[in-house]
Formats: structure tokens, C-alpha cells, sequence
């Protein structure tokens, strides 16, 4: 996957005004120079901070927030009022920015110079007020955006400000993304369907289908010095079952799982798609379900859904972006099965092939085992258990009017016991607070069945996604309890029948 954060940048605005004279905004200036340099400073920001000249009024600042529009290098726009800029100046620039907004409120220094400090320091340095008067414009003109309090050398400040960025390059990617679904939904499964016109005005993702034989012509294409090469390194990677290594009796299944890898990523890449979904009601002329390719598709970053459930792929792409670089992964995932056993209560996840390898630092084997739907040969797949540790499952619903992300915090644990006859890969979380009301939230919200489980984006992330976006985010963590959950999806309703219920 190439780096989503390579050649973007977040702009740093700064607000005054004329009335301290050149003095004073020579020192302006230079402090907020120096933010941006501590905050560029920081090795968790991904992606980074540009300074901007000082904003003084009202035809600058919003030219300066047009241009960041213009900009398809800014993914967003950091905001300090360093003195005192009247808020009335920020009207038109806030009402013309289309791109998220952090405000920082913070000060050049860190520590008061008690002994020393005058007048002229006070004058200088108001941003505790003047950004309080910029705060209330803001409000005014209900926009969104993330508020971070404190220096701009504290660790604190500089992750929040880093997993915004993070959130903000997803937001970009999305508005530009392009899906490709191989076929429709799965029959008369209900939380797959969606308002796909709704999902580009919302999210900007653009979800389109291709007929599953034009892939299927795609895959008859395929080279065959292309497959031996990408057999190989199959080898090298997994620990392959000797049934499927070359000269073994099933090596032309792990061979037609190589062209089925080179052929989506060549489509794809044709027509432009991030991600994708398929289903096994239609395979067309297909040999086997999709597996060992979907899995190394989305290794890369690809977003992925089954069964055509392209807002599961929309998540997938998404954690993909947001988790770049930090250790873990991201996967389509399916609370497939509980352990009820009191005090051990647990889920054990997978899907039926398509669980991603970078939710572990294990070697996967490469294994093929019958597959009881499809009605299709065996296919090939990756088998491991995901590596233990913390997590999100988060899933997206279409409610009519409005979309709907819940998440829900978990524990990823080592299975209780081997799996041996248990031929994919899979995850098995403690969801927190615990599994009986993780699942009453759950399903209180109409959260899908399909998810996406990350270990590398957290919630952070997708909460500023969700305030970027605009969309509803219900939340099952260690607090949480039925009847205040269902309560909040209750005050979450009203809220939107009196906002986007009534635009």
C-alpha cells in the first residue's frame, strides 16, 4: 500500500488583527512559526503542517480558506487566534471552508514569566480569550470541528492533533474513492443493502458494479509466467500445504488462486477502485470463492466487503488509511460464534475465507478445504489466529435517513484452545464491557453483522471521522450500559430529525 499521507499537508492559520501595529505582529509571527515547527517536530504526525501568513481580516481569511479548498494537497486546516481576531472577521472564511477543522487553543509559552510579566506580554499573548471569541462563531455557524487545549510541545496535544490528521486524510481519500462491486448483495439480507447515492453525498465514495464475467475474462487472461512468479512468492511468504506446492496434487487450485489475485488487482487498477466487494450468489464463471486474493488485496489496502456489502468495504479502506503506519491491521470481520461458558463469554470471528493477514505477525499457512456454499471447486486460503490484544469492530448501517457507525472497544484473546479443524483465519475478542451488553447495544442499534476489526486504527480515529463526515456514532465501551446506550440512541435520534432531519 503506498503511503496515503505522501504529498498532503495540513494549513496553519493564524488570526489578528491591525490593531497591534507591526511590532507586535512581527512577534505573531514568529511564535506561530514556531508552533507549526513544534507540532512538525512530533514523530507521531503522519503528514505535514504548512504556515500560512497571518490572517487580519475578513477578505484574507477567506480567500486563505477558498484556496485550502483549491488545494488538493490540504487535507485540512489548523486555526490559532494568537491575540484577539474579532470573530465577525472569520464569518465568510468558516462559512466557505469545505474541509475539516481543527482549532487549536493554545499560547506560544508554555510557563508564565511571573517576575517579569506586563502589559505588553498580556497584549501579546490573549489567546486564552481570543480564542474563546473564535470558539463562539464557530459554534454559531455550526460548524464542525476538533477543539485540542494545551501547549503545543505537549505529547498530549500532538497526538490528538496526529489521529485527526489521520481521520482527515481518511476523509479525503474517501471523497475520491471508487468501488467496484462484482456482482449484488446477497439475497435478502437487509443491513448489506444502502442508499449508495446517499453514500457519495455523505461520504464520497462513488459505488458502482461490474458484471462478475468481465472478471471472470480478466482471470482467463492472465499470464502464466505472471502465476509461477506469484506461486513462488506464495512459497516464500506461508507455509504452504504441500497438496498446493508445486508438483502437488492440487497445485492448479493455488495456481487459479494466483490468477484470480492478478486479475483483480489488474481490473482494480483499471478502473481506478480502492475497493470492492463480491458474493457468492454470483460467480459467474468463476472457478473458486474469491479467498487467498481478497485477503492479499486487502493486506495491501485494498477496502473489501463480502457478499456485496460495499459499506463494510467502505470501513475496510478506511481503517486501511487511517491505520497507516502503526503497528496492526485492519480486516472485514463476522461475529460468527459465542463461548457462554459464565465467566468466559467470547466471540470467535472470521468470515468464510476473507480475513486479512495483517491482523497478525504470525506466518499464515496456506491451506484448501472444501467450501459447503458457492458450488464451486475448493478454494485456497490463508489460516492464522489473530494476535491478541486491543481493538475496535466498528460497522456501518443504512437507517433511511441517516447512517449510523457503531463501535464497539474489544480484547482480542488467544483462542481457549487449538482450532484444528477450523480451516480459516479468525479472531476471537472479549467485547467490552462484556458480551451480554456489547450484544444488547449491538443489536439495539441495528449495527451490521459485518464489521470491520482494526488494530491499528483506534477509536480516535474513527470519532473524528465520524464528526468530519457528519455521521452518528454509537459508541459500547467499558462504561457502557444497555439502558444508557438505548437512551442515547434515543437523544441521537431527536437530534438528527432537528438538524439533517429538517434541512
Amino acid at each position: 500500500m503506498e503511503s496515503p499521507f505522501a504529498n498532503r499537508k495540513i494549513w496553519f492559520l493564524t488570526g489578528s488583527q491591525d490593531l497591534y501595529g507591526p511590532e507586535v505582529l512581527a512577534q505573531v509571527e514568529e511564535q506561530s512559526n514556531q508552533v507549526v515547527e513544534n507540532l512538525n517536530a512530533s514523530d507521531e504526525l503522519p503528514v505535514e503542517i504548512e504556515w500560512r501568513p497571518i490572517l487580519k481580516d475578513r477578505v484574507a481569511i477567506e480567500r486563505a480558506m477558498l484556496e485550502a479548498n483549491a488545494d488538493a494537497s490540504v487535507i485540512g486546516v489548523i486555526t490559532w487566534m494568537h491575540t484577539f481576531s474579532p470573530a465577525k472577521m472569520w464569518i465568510l472564511g468558516i462559512g466557505a471552508l469545505s474541509k475539516p477543522l481543527l482549532h487549536l487553543h493554545t499560547q506560544a509559552n508554555e510557563a508564565l514569566p511571573w517576575d517579569t510579566i506586563d502589559m505588553d506580554f498580556m497584549n501579546l499573548n490573549q489567546a486564552a480569550h481570543g480564542d474563546r471569541e473564535f470558539g463562539y462563531i464557530v459554534s454559531r455557524l455550526g460548524k464542525q470541528r476538533k477543539i485540542v487545549v494545551g501547549h503545543s510541545t505537549n505529547p498530549d496535544v500532538q497526538h490528538k492533533i496526529a489521529v485527526w490528521s489521520r481521520a482527515a486524510t481518511g476523509w479525503t481519500e474517501l471523497r475520491a474513492l471508487r468501488l467496484t462491486r462484482f456482482g449484488d448483495n446477497m439475497r435478502n439480507v437487509a443491513v448489506t443493502e444502502g442508499d449508495k447515492t446517499e453514500a457519495e453525498h455523505k461520504l464520497g465514495v462513488s459505488v458502482n458494479t461490474w458484471g462478475v464475467n468481465e472478471l471472470v475474462a480478466a482471470v482467463e487472461a492472465v499470464d502464466d509466467a505472471a502465476v509461477d512468479a506469484l506461486c513462488a512468492e506464495y512459497e516464500e511468504l506461508y507455509d504452504v500445504a504441500d497438496e498446493l506446492k508445486s508438483g502437488g496434487e492440487r497445485h492448479e487450485s493455488l495456481r487459479y488462486g494466483a490468477r484470480q489475485e492478478l486479475a483483480l488487482r489488474a481490473f482494480l487498477e483499471e478502473v481506478g477502485a480502492l475497493a470492492f466487494t463480491t458474493t457468492f450468489e454470483d460467480l459467474g464463471g468463476l472457478k473458486q470463492l474469491p479467498g487467498l486474493a481478497v485477503q492479499r488485496l486487502m493486506a495491501d489496502g485494498y477496502g473489501f466487503g463480502a457478499e456485496g456489502d460495499w459499506k463494510t468495504a467502505v470501513l475496510v479502506r478506511l481503517a486501511k488509511v487511517m491505520g497507516y503506519g502503526l503497528p496492526g491491521g485492519a480486516s472485514l470481520m463476522e461475529d460468527y460464534t459465542y463461548e457462554l461458558t459464565p465467566g468466559k463469554e467470547k466471540i470467535l470471528g472470521a468470515h468464510m475465507l476473507e480475513v486479512c493477514p495483517s491482523l497478525t505477525t504470525s506466518r499464515p499457512t496456506l491451506e484448501i478445504h472444501p467450501l459447503g456454499i458457492g458450488d464451486r471447486e475448493d478454494p485456497v486460503r490463508l489460516v492464522f489466529n489473530t494476535d491478541p490484544g486491543d481493538g475496535v469492530v466498528v460497522a456501518l448501517s443504512d437507517l433511511r435517513d441517516r447512517f449510523r457507525m457503531t463501535a464497539n472497544l474489544v480484547d482480542i484473546a488467544e483462542p481457549d484452545a487449538p482450532l484444528p479443524k477450523l480451516p480459516v483465519a479468525r479472531a476471537v475478542w472479549v467485547p467490552q464491557p462484556n458480551l451480554p451488553t456489547s450484544a444488547e447495544c449491538w443489536i439495539a442499534a441495528g449495527a451490521a453483522h459485518h464489521t470491520v476489526m482494526s488494530t491499528a486504527a483506534g477509536l480516535e480515529e474513527f470519532q473524528d471521522f465520524a464528526d468530519m463526515a457528519d455521521i452518528e456514532l454509537a459508541l459500547i465501551d467499558s462504561d457502557t450500559t444497555t439502558r444508557g446506550f438505548v437512551n442515547e440512541l434515543r437523544y441521537q435520534a431527536v437530534v438528527h430529525k432537528f438538524t439533517d432531519g429538517l434541512r
